[in-house]
């Protein structure tokens, strides 16, 4: 088997084991900075990406994330964040990890070659038409990931593949492929390293760009967050703040009669009648606070309009 990037020695590793500490630790830093710009050459392909993501979850399909070992670290963390941070349901987010739960205690080697674990999950997760899966690799060859993404593609689902190496198996079987050409690691084959660095950017940037196309942001406001702490809900209280131009108290109570809603506290604050109302005006909108809050100030000009042109009181009109 030829050698791949992500298994080949880096150049500035010979005697790395006898330098100084400082030394190891400057290389180590450089070259997690080199294999984070590696993903700029992916933009195109995620902005492709993130637009499918949008489109199926925007019609109630599923967002599966297939992966093994540190790719599937990566993965795992970026599939968990979106409930809290974007208001995605997590019953929309499957995450398929080689091992299963076991692989949250011991990351071992031998279950990313299982390819029947790979097939079952996808079947268990219900993968299918209208939904989308991300798999990950590094190699872009683990047997796991690419069996999941053949499994997923078979039932109809959307596909996108990450891996660091070019024409590996996974991108040549996606819809998407998303390549992140890092150079080889300082301690050769360690992909938790650079190869893990620019899988969780690309990540965080396809995911967050889907959310922005979801409506979930506004002016890098994450106006659709689940507030359920204490850090999230002062959070949440002081965008409506920012947004609505009230005050921290004015925006907590709103907050409260929008059942802790931020997009439904923000439109209460431009006019909205009640929660009811500022809820249907969203609905019309795909969810998306802007052209809402135009609504709602169109709305509000025709009725100022109207008033001004109706006679006042003891006189006739034309």
């Amino acid at each position: 088997m030829a050698e791949t990037r992500t298994e080949a020695l880096h150049q500035n590793a010979e005697g790395l084991d006898i330098q100084a500490p400082d030394a190891i630790l400057s290389s180590l830093a450089n070259a997690q900075i080199e294999a984070a710009k590696a993903v700029r050459g992916a933009v195109p392909a995620i902005a492709k990406a993130a637009e499918i993501i949008a489109s199926r979850l925007n019609s109630g399909g599923k967002l599966a994330y297939a992966a093994a070992g540190s790719s599937g670290l990566m993965a795992l963390a970026d599939a968990l964040e979106l409930p809290g941070t974007f208001g995605i349901q997590r019953d929309r987010i499957a995450i398929l990890i080689a091992g299963g739960d076991d692989a949250f205690k011991a990351l071992a080697g031998g279950p990313e070659d299982d390819t029947e674990e790979a097939s079952a999950a996808v079947v268990a997760a219900g993968i299918g038409e209208g939904d989308c899966l991300i798999a990950v690799s590094a190699s872009g060859s683990t047997p796991y990931a690419v069996r999941a993404i053949e499994d997923a593609r078979r039932r109809g689902a959307a596909t996108i593949a990450i891996a660091n190496n070019k024409d590996a198996p996974l991108l040549r079987l996606a819809d998407i492929a998303i390549l992140l050409e890092t150079p080889p690691e300082l301690i050769a084959g360690s992909t938790r390293m650079g190869a893990g660095t620019a899988q969780k950017i690309a990540l965080n940037m396809l995911s967050t760009l889907a959310a922005i196309h979801l409506g979930h942001v506004h002016d890098g406001y994450m106006v659709n967050l689940t507030a359920d702490n204490i850090k999230l809900r002062d959070r949440a209280a002081r965008i409506v703040a920012a947004i609505s131009g009230r005050d921290r108290d004015d925006a907590a109570r709103l907050l409260e009669n929008s059942g802790g809603v931020v997009k439904t506290a923000i439109l209460l604050a431009a006019g909205a009648a009640s929660a009811d109302a500022a809820r249907k005006i969203l609905e019309g909108t795909g969810q998306k606070l802007r052209p809402a809050l135009s609504a709602i100030e169109g709305s509000m000009g025709r009725k100022a309009s109207v008033l001004k042109t109706e006679p006042e009181k003891g006189q006739q009109g034309d």
